[in-house]
């Protein structure tokens, strides 16, 4: 149950353009990290510093979506241009599609990809084109698709792009947004992790475009939250169980992975705070009053204003050390968004 006194404004604030990353940091691991302790004060580090807060049998769980190069750009067969951005995956030859046009395809129309790919639209889902295509869409996009960078980044997708707007664990493939809290760990933090005792486990939920979009309703529990594929596997689960035995504390690296592991709790319930295995589409919006089922910490950037990610920050701190954590990473100049830095918020409980 969403609280209705919950409204858009509460989750505004002004952020100076010049803050927004547009390139990612030099190397992974030189991102700033501003920790949220268990007090809710704030504390500058850099990333490495995240070790220091962290102790043996602390399980870090990870989003190991991989993103595709979903955006697409072609004709219809009448000649208007269109760009697509290919949302889901449905089958071997088929997804669900965005498409920019002058007019909206109807069933039945041909599309052309750089001239060498075609495709037909065959329906609709609310936004989105279902579309049926001549050869296999994941061979399609590694051929004439385009890395879809998120709409504040300025420049056309590149070769350090295609490098670094993926986690270094990326497998599944299936995003169309990377979670970018992965983005600063590199292998040789990984490794740093598993000498000091520290455990990691993975999720998937493949992110959908849907993460960049506003709320448009002023009032919080108005909004319709967008459908997102996600996994929780037994061995996670496992891993969960095992941390809970040692007195570790579960660490989700990314909104996404909080998603994930909530919503497979929301399934079947939970004992001890570990959930279930479960996979499946998840309408999770977490908003402040969430009760927090697996999740002890969360390792997150910097996120958007009025978005359901902001949301789900607060949800874990609050509104008020929510805008007194962004108003100090404002001041005190820390990047945002998808390429920028870190915030670290620390469990409650030792």
């Amino acid at each position: 149950m969403i609280n209705p006194n919950l409204s858009l404004a509460d989750f505004d604030y002004t952020l100076p353009p010049e803050l927004i990353a547009q390139k990612p940091a030099v190397q992974r691991t030189q991102s700033r990290l501003l920790r949220v302790s268990r007090n809710n004060t704030l504390h500058d580090h850099t990333f490495t510093d995240l070790v220091q807060f962290l102790k043996p049998n602390d399980l870090l769980v990870f989003n190991n979506t991989k993103v595709i190069k979903a955006r697409l750009f072609g004709q219809k067969d009448s000649g208007g241009k269109i760009e697509g951005l290919v949302e889901r995956i449905l089958a071997p030859q088929k997804a669900l599609m965005h498409i920019k046009a002058s007019k909206a395809p109807k069933p039945g129309t041909l599309l052309l990809f750089a001239d060498t790919a075609r495709a037909e639209v065959v329906g609709r889902q609310d936004d989105l084109f279902e579309v049926n295509f001549d050869d296999e869409v994941l061979s399609v996009l590694d051929k004439v698709g385009h890395l879809p960078l998120p709409p504040y980044i300025e420049h056309s997708a590149d070769l350090e792009d295609s490098e670094r707007y993926q986690t270094v664990y990326a497998s599944p493939m299936g995003a169309v947004a990377a979670p970018t809290a992965g983005l600063h760990f590199d292998q040789v933090m990984l490794d740093r992790l598993t000498q000091l005792g520290i455990k990691t486990s993975f999720v998937t939920l493949h992110v959908g475009a849907g993460t960049f979009q506003p709320v448009r309703v002023e009032k919080i529990s108005d909004h319709i939250m967008h459908a997102e594929w996600y996994q929780v596997s037994q061995e996670t689960v496992d891993a969960i169980a095992q941390c809970r035995q040692q007195g570790g504390r579960v660490f989700a690296v990314g909104t996404t992975s909080v998603r994930a592991l909530e919503s497979a709790a929301n399934q079947g319930g939970v004992h001890n705070r570990i959930p279930v295995a479960h996979s499946g589409d998840t309408r999770l919006f977490m908003t402040p009053g969430y009760e927090i089922k697996v999740v002890d910490g969360l390792l997150t950037n910097f996120h958007l204003p009025q978005s359901t990610l902001l949301m789900l920050v607060s949800a874990f701190i609050g509104i008020d050390t929510m805008k007194k954590a962004y108003e100090h990473a404002i001041a005190q100049r820390y990047r945002f968004f998808s390429y920028g830095d870190a915030m670290l918020i620390e469990p409650k409980t030792l």
